[in-house]
């Protein structure tokens, strides 16, 4: 039987031998660290790796209409290379030889991918439901981008990684093993959602009947089986509604068939709005596993016109999202990793409208709304402290078992 405990964003100590303690939930000061204690005296703390987990990159035209794509990950670009490595959905192709395209059909140039791997995002998936917005040359020089991003940042101190495309309709379902240090990563994006048919085969795509959802999880087990690792992280562009802040019991179910399958970390993405996460612990001691079903948007241009007065209005939600830092400690056990999770740090962010009308990340806690106010913008202080409030909402839940 499995037991829940339930917890807002933030300070929280959790002990693996002991019940939950919540220390404080009642500040307004953004989203803060939770840490959890192990008791086990084997854990001694230097086997570890910090990983972050962030939601979708977007490309509407006012994500794209500026100058220096930089300055949209300024505020956050500290925080991003805290970490081993900083995971990420990259919702557009990436084609040079066709001209900047907006929604419906996205695009962009090289320039723009390359501003996110600057600010510390190197491992991407590629598939969801832009991914063929511009048929199969946009596929293939996607493709070709990351390939040479790869090849370029190979033996650095942050090689980009990515997931979700292949070389032709033959190949298999593409996925990454990432070395760090002596941790062992294998990393796969799938997508269940396409707006359209066309190229579907270059795409690690996969339908929603039964039976195709079977084959993925035979496929996580193959995977797992013929490349052990410390970690396996699925990102998932799910085909649940889009702009709902819940998840089905039938998604749940299926997200927890393919961690028995083999998967520790699913990062859901494609809803557009931030959603709860889990973290399943074991009383036997077994790894640990989490899901995060939404982390939201990391940037985008979906809120262009806040609602001031009414900023629980479903749209506002794809305005603001976590990007959420991990860190894992690893124990070694008859020649098998254990791997457990000792902290969470999940940052709320929101995405600002400056007076030049640039879309940019800003950390949303009291010290940004602090910033507004003496700027004289007394609108924006007053609506972002509202949704901080409301995104407060948004729980983490541990889950014994």
């Amino acid at each position: 039987m499995n037991s829940a405990s339930s917890f807002c964003f933030r300070n929280i100590i959790l002990s693996s031998a002991a019940s939950l303690f919540l220390l404080s939930c009642a500040s307004t000061s953004g989203t803060e660290e939770v840490v959890f204690k192990t008791s086990d005296t084997l854990f001694d703390g230097t086997n570890n790796i910090t990983l972050t987990f962030a939601g979708d990159i977007m490309a509407h035209k006012p994500n794209w209409n500026i100058s220096n794509f930089d300055e949209v990950y300024e505020d956050i670009k500290d925080f991003l290379l805290q970490s081993d490595a900083a995971f990420v959905n990259l919702e557009t192709p990436v084609t040079d030889s066709l001209p900047y395209s907006s929604y419906p059909a996205f695009n962009v140039h090289h320039q723009y991918a390359d501003a996110a791997v600057k600010a510390g995002f190197n491992v991407f998936s590629l598939c969801n439901n832009h991914t063929n917005d511009q048929e199969l040359e946009g596929i293939k020089a996607t493709k070709k981008y990351f390939d040479e991003k790869r090849t370029a940042t190979a033996g650095s101190s942050r090689p980009v990684y990515s997931s979700g495309v292949k070389d032709s309709p033959s190949s298999t379902f593409t996925f990454e093993t990432i070395n760090i240090r002596d941790w062992k990563i294998v990393y796969l994006a799938v997508t269940e959602l396409l707006n359209k048919p066309n190229y579907n085969s270059y795409i690690n795509y996969v339908k929603t009947d039964s039976k195709s959802r079977e084959n993925l999880i035979e496929l996580v087990k193959k995977i797992r089986e013929e490349n052990p690792c410390d970690l396996f992280i699925l990102s998932f562009h799910t085909a649940e509604e889009e702009y709902v802040l819940t998840t089905k019991k039938s998604q749940r179910s299926f997200y927890k068939k393919l961690l028995d399958a083999g998967v520790d970390i699913i990062n859901a993405n494609h809803p557009h709005v931030p959603k709860e996460w889990e973290l399943y612990r074991s009383k036997e001691g077994a790894s640990d596993k989490m899901i995060f079903y939404s982390q939201g948007n990391t940037i985008s241009a979906q809120r262009t016109s806040p609602s001031y007065d009414a900023p629980d209005t479903i749209r506002d939600y794809t305005g603001e999202g976590f990007i959420t830092q991990v860190k894992f400690e690893k124990l070694i056990n008859d020649g098998k990793p254990i791997v457990k999770v000792v902290q969470i740090h999940p940052v709320l962010i929101t995405t600002y409208i400056t007076n030049q009308w640039h879309f940019v990340i800003k950390k949303l806690d009291d010290s940004f709304i602090e910033e507004l106010k003496k700027q004289g913008k007394k609108t924006w202080s007053a609506y972002l402290h509202k949704r901080m409030l409301l995104m407060e909402k948004i729980k983490g839940k541990l889950i014994w078992e």
